[in-house]
């Protein structure tokens, strides 16, 4: 798109802009001689300028000496430092790199001699934090805020005026295809050459057509990674700072996006999709128009060309230039990924993002039935969801499960299966996979109930024909079909169709598959990923109406999780704050509605694994004869105690029956509080036990109540959490903190307040599955029962199995508690809870009344808990927890030694946690650094989530059917993980 003629800086007219050769002596003198400043000069990267941090005599960085390109007038940079002055007045919170100013405010610049002759040298205010450059995957959260912070420039930048604006830079990408053209010779690969010069000519097409219609004005044009300042303040990279206005130019204002869109595209795991929140964020600030976001992906693709071919030509020019050469391989990937999906596919996707109204295709009326006499023996749908009863048991899993299914349908007399348009397929998903498997249908498939002949729908012309494969025009859009099977017979390419013409004659039970898309848009798949799915199914129409069968509803679903918020009380947190919508899981795998399968390290309530058939069958059965409150006389009850019972030492045989942990808390507070007639009650901190009035009480963890030990009523007293790692006495020396929990109980029996009850969990697992001290319960537990009271042991978490080597946690400590608590794991996800005591603690609650628990111990609640237990033993799922915990743990210690941010592996068995810390000598924690780890490995495909005090422990305590090969991906996903987010 030529140029007007330039008072500034004509690329053109210079094709080559290497940086001026400055050393750091030379440095060092102007930065005496010309401003006065002693300093230490070292160099920074740059492209064209030659930039050094000047560092103080105590080494704090005094500025930044910018010695500007000697094709750079002095109107060009005076409009730079003019615009970094405007963006910084209006936005006090963003930081921006102004050029510093003397006293009586005269800008510190001044023409320099140096060895390539005379040069611009400027100071300008050094930023610390450092850049977003590297490699580092950037969170939706980094790059929503690059997004919002160019809007924010955008904005400012929108009115400016000034005369250094009026120059032709080889980043304008209004000059992309002169650029490429001009450059493209010195990039040596010829495929990669090639590659280069095709998307540029497809781009650039695009951008023909929209750039008379696109806003322009004044624009930074480099908001880069490299550009974009991280806050000193955070652990993590967000940025609130601008550095670099060198490239300041008046061209198309969306520019500002799309180079902000290509800088993240280099960093590791980025694809295009992850740029959305970087969309969003803008057009919050600064809306975009239609005609913007129909440039936006060329333009970005534009961009990504001009990267690869300016990096090439410089380091042919500069060669010197270490950041110039540094650059080139994520100048490559950068464009590998901004043409890795369609254009069209990306501005869909974009418009979809921003909620703009998709255009509906216009009807296209069905003149003959693609496939005749169809309507006669009707269409039955094939339910390939997430929520398909087709699926259960893991049947989704199962290859050729499609055909299977259709083939049942079909023997049950349908006369012909369909599948659903654009509804993502459960069968398509694969497990233990970093990357999203295509999952969404672009159009449908059809199975035959008979022979059958395929007829054309519509005029129009045969575009291509091949064995088993075919193309038409369907009006304005073509229909790709397929099939499996024999080769039929086929018109040749080329042949022009009337609306009913025979097309071929294809076998009963073969399977067909249809897309109708544009017909000038790119080829569509099958299947696609449902990142993907609303920039494809834009380009595509539902074929259904083709067969006879309705078109699927294409009303925007509803926003279940604003429903949730909206009658759900919020209080009730949902983990992720984007998450995933799951809605079947089988053995440690969970599945959501986009069929994306996710590897699950988090549900202890489900130890044999989701959906056990036993489990399903044995309540089911249960539920079609009985279920009723325990009052009434029957079987399961008693036989589901006596074998809770023989589970436990003596004398512990009499066992209470609820629904859930928190229940099983209460009853055993108020057990021992009635057995004792003592209603003190000590309890560990940082430990959580439940949430009504006894187990809440008790509860100390200030993860899941801020306010837990300033609330805690006068009757609970905390002694000191004996953590070994981070606690108060650490190592070997961590047997003290059974001293001090000694003398605070005889302490308080000196007080005349001896407790009735001590409780704790019995291996650490709300801290992040930390084994007590050895001998920590020991000692307590005789403290306690010496004043008389009775010691209650939290098996909620850790208990049946799941540590391994121990069936109960306070095996690990040898010690028999008073009372035991259990629930999570007994019932497999069915609400289950139960209490285990003596005979004697037992009988002293009738001194209180009667016990009485609705559905705790239920026909139903009884036969899944005694299913569980059969479970547990005929799959050796403890043995289980010792082979496959053994390794996994062994893997995780592994990765502590390469990988800084661990700080300690805890636990055993399949109870596990992965401490996090920025300081393996202070322990810092490392929260924010978890709750970003646990995101990226929620796009990874494993569901994992932090705990603790300091929410800085990843719990790991996965189904206990996890094999090998899953905790060696869980390993391997988490080195992943840790080495991007480095």
């Amino acid at each position: 798109m030529p140029s007007p003629q330039s008072s500034g800086v004509d690329f053109f007219a210079r094709e080559a802009l290497p940086a001026p050769r400055v050393t750091e002596a030379e440095a060092r003198r102007i930065a005496a001689e010309v401003f006065g400043l002693a300093a230490h000069a070292d160099a920074l990267g740059s492209q064209q300028d030659t930039n050094f941090l000047l560092r103080g005599p105590d080494g704090t960085p005094a500025a930044v000496l910018k010695i500007a390109n000697p094709a750079f007038g002095t109107t060009e940079i005076e409009a730079q430092d003019a615009a970094a002055d405007l963006v910084a007045a209006a936005h006090p919170t963003l930081r921006v790199a102004t050029v510093l100013r003397d006293s009586d405010g005269a800008r510190q610049a001044a023409t320099v001699d140096t060895a390539e002759g005379p040069l611009t040298a400027r100071l300008l205010r050094h930023l610390p934090g450092g850049t977003l450059s590297g490699p580092r995957h950037l969170s939706p959260r980094t790059v929503s805020a690059m997004g919002a912070a160019a809007g924010r420039v955008s904005t400012t930048l929108r009115d400016f005026r000034h005369p250094g604006l009026d120059r032709v830079l080889q980043w304008d990408i209004r000059h992309a295809d002169r650029v490429v053209d001009l450059l493209l010779r010195h990039v040596p690969d010829p495929a990669h050459r090639a590659a280069v010069e095709a998307a540029t000519a497809e781009a650039w097409a695009v951008v023909r057509e929209t750039g008379d219609g696109l806003p322009r004005q004044a624009v930074h044009l480099d908001l880069t990674d490299d550009n974009l300042v991280r806050s000193p303040d955070g652990p993590l990279p967000v940025p609130d700072g601008i550095i670099d206005f060198g490239d300041l130019t008046h061209t198309w204002a969306v520019s500002e996006l799309a180079v902000t869109l290509s800088s993240v595209l280099h960093h590791s795991g980025a694809e295009p999709h992850h740029l959305l929140p970087a969309v969003r964020a803008f057009h919050d600030i600064r809306p975009l128009s239609a005609e913007e976001t129909e440039a936006l992906w060329p333009l970005v693709v534009l961009r990504a060309a001009t990267l690869v071919v300016s990096g090439r030509q410089q380091a042919a020019v500069d060669q010197d230039n270490a950041y110039v050469n540094a650059a080139l391989d994520r100048e490559r990937r950068i464009f590998e990924q901004a043409t890795a999906v369609p254009t069209a596919v990306m501005t869909g996707l974009i418009a979809d993002a921003l909620g703009a109204p998709r255009r509906p295709a216009p009807s296209l009326p069905v003149l003959a039935p693609l496939v005749a006499d169809l309507a006669e023996a009707g269409t039955t749908l094939l339910d390939l969801s997430a929520e398909s009863d087709a699926l259960d048991h893991g049947n989704w899993l199962e290859p050729g499960t499609e055909d299977r299914l259709a083939a049942e349908l079909l023997d049950r007399g349908a006369g012909a299966v369909t599948t659903a348009y654009a509804q993502p397929r459960l069968s398509a998903a694969t497990v233990l996979s970093a990357t999203s498997p295509a999952t969404v249908p672009t159009g449908i498939d059809l199975w035959l109930g008979g022979p059958s002949e395929l007829r054309a729908p519509h005029d129009g012309e045969i575009v291509h024909a091949a064995p088993g494969r075919a193309t038409l025009t369907c009006g304005s859009r073509l229909l790709d079909l397929s099939w499996d099977g024999a080769d039929a017979p086929y018109p040749p390419a080329g042949t022009p169709l009337r609306a009913g013409d025979r097309l071929a004659a294809l076998p009963s039970r073969t399977r067909l598959r249809l897309t109708l898309r544009h017909r000038h848009g790119p080829d569509v798949p099958a299947l696609v990923r449902p990142e993907y799915a609303a920039g494809w199914l834009a380009l595509t129409t539902d074929p259904a109406p083709l067969v006879g069968a309705p078109a699927a509803d294409g009303r925007p679903q509803e926003d279940l999780l604003a429903r949730r918020d909206a009658s759900f009380a919020t209080v009730q947190e949902h983990y992720y704050g984007n998450p995933p919508r799951i809605e079947r899981g089988w053995r440690h795998h969970m599945a959501s509605t986009d069929g994306r399968a996710y590897l699950d390290m988090v549900n202890n309530v489900t130890p044999l694994g989701h959906a056990h058939p036993r489990v399903e069958q044995a309540v089911a059965r249960q539920l079609r004869r009985l279920n009723t409150n325990s009052r009434f006389h029957y079987a399961a009850v008693v036989e589901f105690s006596e074998r809770l019972a023989a589970l436990l030492p003596e004398p512990l045989d009499t066992v209470f029956l609820v629904n859930s942990g928190s229940e099983a808390v209460d009853l055993a507070v108020r057990l021992a509080i009635g057995a004792t007639g003592r209603h003190d009650v000590v309890a560990l901190r940082e430990a959580y036990h439940g949430w009504t009035y006894a187990s809440d009480a008790v509860s100390t963890s200030i993860a899941d109540n801020p306010n837990a030990l300033a609330s805690r009523p006068d009757w609970v007293h905390t002694v000191d959490s004996p953590h070994p790692y981070r606690g108060r006495h650490r190592g070997e020396d961590a047997k003290a903190y059974a001293t001090e929990a000694v003398r605070a109980v005889e302490d308080l029996a000196a007080a005349g307040r001896a407790p009735g009850a001590f409780i704790s969990e019995s291996f650490y697992g709300n801290a992040g599955a930390v084994a007590l001290p050895d001998r920590y319960l020991a000692q307590v537990y005789a403290a306690v029962r010496r004043h008389g009271g009775l010691a209650i042991a939290d098996e909620i978490q850790v208990g049946y199995g799941r540590l391994g080597s121990w069936f109960w946690g306070f095996e690990q400590q040898g010690v028999i508690p008073d009372i035991v608590t259990v629930a999570k794991a007994m019932g497999n996800g069915h609400p289950l809870g139960a209490v285990i005591t003596s005979r004697a603690v037992a009988e002293r609650y009738r001194d209180q009344g009667y016990f009485f628990s609705s559905t705790g111990g239920s026909p139903v609640s009884s036969v899944a808990g005694l299913t569980v237990l059969d479970a547990l033993r005929d799959e050796d799922l403890q043995g289980n927890a010792v082979r496959v915990g053994g390794h996994l743990k062994a893997r995780l210690e592994e990765l502590a030694e390469r990988h800084a941010l661990i700080g300690a592996v805890h636990g055993a068995g399949l109870y596990l946690g992965v401490e996090l810390v920025r300081d393996r000598v202070t322990l810092e924690p490392a929260p924010e650094e978890t709750a970003e780890l646990c995101d990226r490995m929620l796009d990874l495909g494993v569901v994992v989530q932090p705990t603790g005090d300091h929410q800085n422990v990843l719990k790991i305590k996965p189904p206990l059917c996890i094999d090998r090969e899953a905790a060696d991906f869980f390993a391997d996903t988490l080195d992943r993980a840790l080495t991007e987010l480095r």
